[in-house]
């Protein structure tokens, strides 16, 4: 079965742009063939095997993957705020953090990762809104406990080439801890979202509900395949735009933002991109609209 390319929109230049896969054939033999789509239960339904591949990703012998990495289009690794050689492992670096400056703070609402993002508007809690050919509600996403009302989607979608901490894109208070939604480990790269497109609702997510000069919003930080672990940096109630949420081990990932509709006015070519099915490659810090 062949695969079916997938394109976002690069902001900065308005160019669609084909995304670079990593791992490209081990997911397709996952997600492409009978005898990998029989493993499923065995390679994602584990948190066994992503704990493994943590380890292995956090050895010192996994060192010499960084350069594979960094190779990749689109891994700006030069923003490291280390050289490429002062990184322990490949998680090491994977979870780095990045020179001051590097991810300036835009006004009003901004993206709290780098990635990918695609905008659903005015959804209720049942409203199926689609993904890479998928459709599922914030209900399922919520694992039941979606709030009543109609609400405005932001999904940001992080490739291994990203800077992988996140952080808070408002203003805001903590209303109450994180709360966990136990699930799979399905990868959220492109291969995987063509073939298995329903792992939003049924990988693990961790959910926040918080609270800003424009009303309550929500934080769903998606676990993935190879993500042994989503990591909570924050601590305490208050918090100001930028600063860091926590950070996702190695993997594809993803945050999704979730407010009530109307209540940000987002930036207009994401939501033309959005309209067009596409998604939006943004950059943690970077505007994407306002209240």
């Amino acid at each position: 079965m062949g695969s079916v390319p997938v394109e976002y929109v690069e902001r900065a230049t308005g160019r669609r742009v084909a995304e670079s896969v990593m791992g490209d054939r081990a997911l397709r033999f996952a997600y492409e063939t009978l005898l990998g789509r029989t493993l499923w239960g065995v390679l994602f339904g584990s948190r066994r095997i992503s704990a493994w591949m943590g380890r292995r990703y956090d050895s010192p012998r996994s060192k010499k993957d960084i350069a594979s990495l960094a190779a990749i289009p689109g891994c700006r690794w030069e923003e490291a705020e280390k050289p490429l050689a002062d990184y322990a492992s490949f998680n090491d670096f994977f979870t780095r953090r990045l020179k001051p400056g590097a991810r300036p703070l835009g006004e009003g609402l901004v993206s709290p990762a780098d990635g990918r993002l695609r905008l659903f508007l005015g959804a209720d809690a049942d409203s199926p809104f689609p993904l890479k050919g998928a459709t599922r509600s914030l209900r399922t996403v919520f694992d039941g406990a979606a709030p009543a009302g109609r609400y405005d989607i932001a999904v940001i979608r992080l490739a291994p080439v990203d800077y992988h901490r996140f952080h808070f894109p408002c203003d805001c208070r903590a209303e109450g801890p994180v709360r966990v939604v136990p699930g799979r480990y399905h990868s959220v790269n492109p291969i995987a979202l063509v073939r298995h497109p329903d792992v939003y609702a049924e990988n693990e997510r961790q959910i926040l509900k918080g609270r800003a000069a424009f009303g309550d919003f929500w934080l769903v930080d998606v676990g993935a395949f190879g993500v042994g672990t989503i990591v909570q940096t924050f601590s305490g109630a208050v918090h100001a735009k930028g600063d860091e949420k926590g950070y996702f081990k190695f993997g594809g990932s993803t945050v999704v933002f979730v407010a009530s509709a109307g209540a940000v006015t987002f930036d207009l070519d994401l939501v033309r991109n959005s309209a067009d099915g596409l998604e939006t490659r943004v950059l943690c810090g970077e505007r994407i609209g306002l209240f």
